[in-house]
C-alpha cells in the first residue's frame, strides 16, 4: 500500500464529522501538553500527551465510526495523517479533500 492509498483509507475511517471533531480536539489537546511538558520539565504532560490524544481518537472511533483505528496497523502513517487531516481542516481544506475522495453527504 502507498501513502496514497492509507490516505484516501484513512479519510474514508473519519467520514463521520464528530469522530474528526475527537481526533482535532485529542491532538490539540496532546500537542499542548507535550509543549507544556518541553516549557517546565513535567513529566507527567509527555505521558498524558498520547493518552489523551490516542484515547479520545479511539473512543470517536468506537462510538461514531464503528472500526478499528488505523494506528494499529500504519502508526506513523496515521500520526501523519492525523496532523495532515488536522492541518486540512483548520486552514478550511479538509471539504475539498473529502470531496475528492468521495466521502462524506
Amino acid at each position: 500500500m502507498t501513502y496514497g492509498e492509507f490516505w484516501a483509507h484513512y479519510l474514508a475511517a473519519h467520514a463521520n464529522p464528530r469522530c474528526r471533531a475527537l481526533h482535532y480536539a485529542g491532538t490539540l489537546a496532546a500537542l499542548g501538553l507535550v509543549v507544556h511538558a518541553a516549557a517546565t520539565g513535567e513529566r507527567r504532560s509527555l505521558i498524558a500527551a498520547p493518552v489523551i490524544g490516542y484515547g479520545t481518537a479511539w473512543f470517536g472511533h468506537i462510538v461514531f465510526e464503528g472500526n478499528r483505528p488505523a494506528t494499529f496497523g500504519h502508526p506513523l502513517w496515521s500520526a501523519l495523517s492525523d496532523l495532515r487531516m488536522l492541518g486540512l481542516f483548520l486552514s478550511r481544506r479538509l471539504s475539498g479533500e473529502l470531496t475528492h475522495h468521495r466521502i462524506g453527504r
